[in-house]
């Protein structure tokens, strides 16, 4: 799925001298464009007149190749780190990729109202980001990450789209190398930062969880002074968190923290529980299934505290929450259920999405995807993940994918483990099952990791039935 970058909002505009403020480059031969710019992008597709056009560079791809194409489009500026044979004003610098971070932080500086949220965790990032939007957006102007804009590229491209009218940001920090948290929480210059949890997602990249921990607990180097670091309560590795924290007041959630739930009562499609906190308690309606969804409602609540919202407006933003598309979203067809959570997957989220089908009604079947980014864990966590799925009174368990060999070895070849390849051998497997429990309703859950597509999977089982 592309996610878009482009905003449908119109953008702050930018001046050229703003520009050059910005990120300190030099002018090729002094050509300077009049006017304002109405926004800086980085795909060469959508450039227009009016835009600046940041030329990117990557393993695979140089965007100086696209300026001459840019400039016939219309733009007026180049951001390049070499002059460029093109009819266009080029402002030169270093390196592109930090003058887009420069550009983000100039945007984030010049917008001292704001009131800055910053979260990072394993699992739980997305839905919690949408709790707080939905808390949030109802109070004032609120800019959410969107999809998954996470990244050193993606953080400034958010920043980006910050505008006066903004009191709120709620920034998705995500880690896919050691440094990079670093570099984008010192952009976003967080009043509240925290992590939600350390799993083991990217798992390749840090050679363990404890280069998970050290690479997410650099979310805390930039809070702002008399800003509050956000901290599990229960994680295997929470003292840890905790020290990382200690330069900052700090606020935990979850059993044994500051904010937590009790007398949880799990509905097929929504949760109930006592919120409890030290501005009082609170019973919330959580129109979210799972556990490790009121998981994230603690969480949400915790950093909404922290920059001042009052309780029960966290609360009416809570229960008027929705879920992010192929987050747990329930979709009833014919007679039967299917649950896509086909947005991305980790070893934690599959284990929390098995239990909230284990709520669903008539025969339950789990179809799984492979997990990516588990570097060479990958074998041995898709052969515990077969192993603890075929364990729980699912009805069927339908593995797909390179590594669905693994969790067969795992599930010690247990009858209701069906192990593929691929998709196209998969499907003629389910739409067989549906066939032959005519009529007694199903319930399906879809999940992998973001490369595999399952919901391609689920689109073609649902449209053959």
């Amino acid at each position: 799925m592309h996610t878009s970058t482009t905003s449908t909002v119109p953008l702050q505009p930018w001046t050229a001298e703003q520009l050059q403020q910005a990120i300190q480059g030099q002018w090729h031969k002094q050509k300077l464009p009049q006017g304002e710019i109405k926004r800086i992008l980085t795909d060469s597709r959508h450039a227009e007149a009016g835009d600046a056009f940041l030329a990117l560079k990557g393993e695979r791809f140089d965007a100086h190749n696209f300026v001459a194409q840019v400039a016939a489009q219309g733009c007026q500026i180049a951001i390049v780190d070499h002059p460029v044979d093109a009819d266009i004003a080029q402002l030169v610098v270093k390196d592109t990729r930090f003058a887009l971070g420069h550009l983000g932080a100039y945007r984030r500086q010049h917008n001292p109202q704001l009131k800055v949220i910053a979260l990072t965790g394993s699992s739980g990032k997305t839905t919690t980001k949408e709790m707080l939007g939905s808390i949030l957006s109802r109070l004032a102007p609120t800019l959410i990450t969107r999809g998954n804009l996470n990244n050193d590229l993606g953080v400034p491209m958010m920043l980006l789209e910050l505008r006066p009218e903004h009191h709120y940001a709620v920034m998705e920090l995500g880690a896919s190398h050691q440094g990079e948290i670093d570099y984008t929480s010192n952009l976003v210059q967080p009043h509240v930062a925290g992590i939600l949890n350390i799993g083991t997602a990217h798992l390749g990249e840090f050679g363990g969880r404890e280069g998970i921990c050290r690479a997410k607990s650099e979310i805390y180097a930039h809070i702002l002074p008399q800003g509050t670091a956000i901290v599990p309560a229960q994680d295997d590795f929470a003292e840890k968190i905790r020290e990382n924290a200690q330069a900052h007041s700090i606020l935990s959630f979850g059993e044994g923290g500051d904010i937590f739930a009790t007398d949880i009562q799990l509905h097929p499609q929504s949760a109930q529980f006592n919120l409890h906190t030290p501005q009082g308690n609170r019973s919330v309606n959580l129109p979210f299934a799972g556990a490790h969804n009121v998981q994230n409602a603690a969480a949400a609540t915790a950093f909404a505290l922290a920059i001042g919202i009052a309780l029960d407006d966290i609360v009416q933003g809570l229960e008027q929450a929705q879920g992010a598309k192929g987050r747990l979203n329930f979709i009833q067809h014919q007679h039967h259920l299917f649950i896509d959570d086909t947005y991305n997957a980790n070893p934690t989220s599959m284990r929390a999405a098995a239990q909230v089908l284990l709520q669903q009604q008539g025969l339950k079947v789990m179809v799984m995807g492979d997990i990516g980014e588990l570097g060479e864990s990958s074998w041995q966590e898709h052969h515990d993940l077969g192993r603890d799925l075929a364990s729980l009174p699912l009805e069927h368990l339908v593995v797909v994918g390179e590594f669905a060999e693994a969790a067969q070895q795992g599930s010690s070849h247990s009858e209701k483990l069906h192990a593929f390849a691929t998709q196209a051998e998969a499907l003629p497997f389910l739409i067989n099952l549906v066939q032959t429990h005519q009529p007694q309703s199903m319930s399906f859950l879809f999940k992998g990791s973001r490369y595999t597509h399952m919901e391609t999977l689920m689109a073609d089982l649902m449209e053959k039935i």
